[in-house]
């Protein structure tokens, strides 16, 4: 379920893509703590790096777009909050657990993993673009 960055991933701009990397790995490790056997504490743990990691990379994104004047801000904004909140109750949901379930490894793939593919490839292709051709 890990997240492999490659091209399909570049957005062209160095800032961004070298915070993806990071978020990524930091996305790679929380998969790796859902893997069976893993303890709850460590799931936990790795929850809590990953979202210091995206409040600092989403407000340097959104800083970006400010300082550029990216039309579609708001709106992108709005996405980032939706991921924030995603993994707010993916926490919840496993403080309530022994550890990670099926259940929980299943909303991890689909609210941060398959999340953050269609937002980097979508939305921030498209903030990348904006920024180049300005």
């Amino acid at each position: 379920m890990s997240i492999e960055f490659d091209k399909s991933l570049e957005t062209g701009n160095e800032l961004i893509d070298t915070e993806h990397k990071e978020l990524i790995a930091r996305v790679n490790k929380l998969t790796d703590a859902c893997a069976a056997g893993k303890e709850k504490n460590i799931a936990v743990q790795t929850l809590d790096f990953l979202m210091d990691y995206t409040e600092y990379h989403f407000r340097d994104e959104e800083k970006l777009q400010e300082e550029n004047g990216y039309p579609l801000l708001e709106s992108h904004k709005v996405q980032h909050g939706r991921f924030v909140r995603a993994v707010e109750e993916l926490k919840e949901m496993l403080e309530e657990e022994e550890g990670p379930s099926d259940a929980f490894v299943a909303a991890v793939k689909k609210n941060v993993v398959d999340w953050l593919l269609n937002h980097i490839q979508v939305w921030d292709k498209q903030v990348a673009q904006f920024i180049r051709e300005k």
